[in-house]
């Protein structure tokens, strides 16, 4: 086995088994439902930056330790705004994207001109009568998500860190395709403890949730990953995450009313809302998008095709 291989395979082992320990209480306790669940669910996406962390100054030590990780240098200033720019913006087209074509298959219950799902929503909240026009409220759920992609970002950091930060680089030299579906795997695969829960696909049995969430994985994920290799940054990827984290709701935004939304089939974690993503990867890896930026150490701008050597 290769030592990059090796390597691998110990910042899978540290990662996943990291998050097994820290989702465990809640195994033990009342899965969801758990009062911790919050507290559990956040420390849980450090996991994958604590396994970064590890390979980097304990097992493999590199001399560019920052820059290995894609957090230095944030250079060109230009071209890293820009990638910040598309990481605010991609994640949210896709995500709503994902909305039409699903009602357009019929998985997923629209409500593009009522809002109705949203009205309840806020009813239920309290709110009573309406203090703007709902449009209004819509309108301002956009806001919402650039301060949520904010405040998200420090704990999206956390998983990007390993995923995008120090694994997809690693998992390069095998070729991006590959690269894109293994990370993908095993990013996916990482969020088990949870998803076996029924988190994200609560209608389904915990293995279909797993497999569906390694496919959505898989597709973002190759995003997300474009973003860093282009940027030669891991923060356009920390900034991607938090933006789709924070704008994951809008599926309530723009559902009817009464409707069960089935994640199996819709929104952007089912199989109508990997279409769009998936034509995305494949104009990306058509137009051999999946290089490294500028700053990235490899003069030619592009990871080795080849495997490393055997050691």
């Amino acid at each position: 086995m290769d030592r990059n291989l090796r390597a691998i395979l110990y910042f899978t082992a540290i990662s996943c088994g990291l998050a097994w320990l820290v989702a465990w209480p809640l195994w033990q306790g009342d899965g969801l439902f758990d009062t911790r669940f919050g507290v559990v669910a956040l420390a849980m996406m450090f996991t994958p930056a604590v396994a970064a962390l590890a390979m980097v100054f304990f097992i493999e030590r590199p001399a560019a330790k920052f820059r290995s990780l894609g957090l230095w240098p944030l250079k060109p200033a230009g071209r890293l705004l820009m990638y910040l720019a598309l990481a605010l913006t991609v994640p949210v087209a896709l995500i709503l994207a994902a909305l039409p074509v699903g009602a357009a298959l019929g998985v997923y219950p629209a409500d593009f001109t009522g809002f109705s799902a949203f009205k309840a929503i806020l009813a239920a909240a309290g709110q009573g009568e309406l203090p703007l026009h709902i449009e209004t409220l819509v309108a301002l759920q956009f806001v919402n998500v650039l301060i949520g992609a904010l405040i998200n970002l420090l704990p999206a950091l956390g998983e990007e860190l390993g995923w995008r930060g120090w694994l997809l680089p690693k998992l390069m030299p095998y070729g991006p395709v590959r690269a894109i579906v293994v990370s993908g795997i095993i990013w996916g695969t990482w969020h088990a403890p949870l998803v076996l829960l029924g988190y994200n696909y609560p209608l389904a049995p915990g293995w279909l949730g797993v497999f569906m969430m390694i496919g959505m994985c898989i597709l973002v994920g190759a995003v997300f990953g474009w973003l860093r290799l282009r940027s030669a940054s891991v923060w356009p990827a920390a900034l991607a995450h938090g933006t789709f984290n924070a704008a994951a709701g809008f599926s309530m935004v723009f559902a009817a009313a009464g409707a069960p939304i089935n994640t199996v089939n819709a929104t952007i974690l089912g199989w109508s809302g990997w279409i769009v993503p998936l034509l995305l990867v494949i104009v990306l890896v058509a137009t051999k998008q999946f290089r490294e930026g500028p700053a990235g150490g490899n003069r030619s701008g592009e990871f080795s095709a080849q495997p490393p050597a055997v050691g």
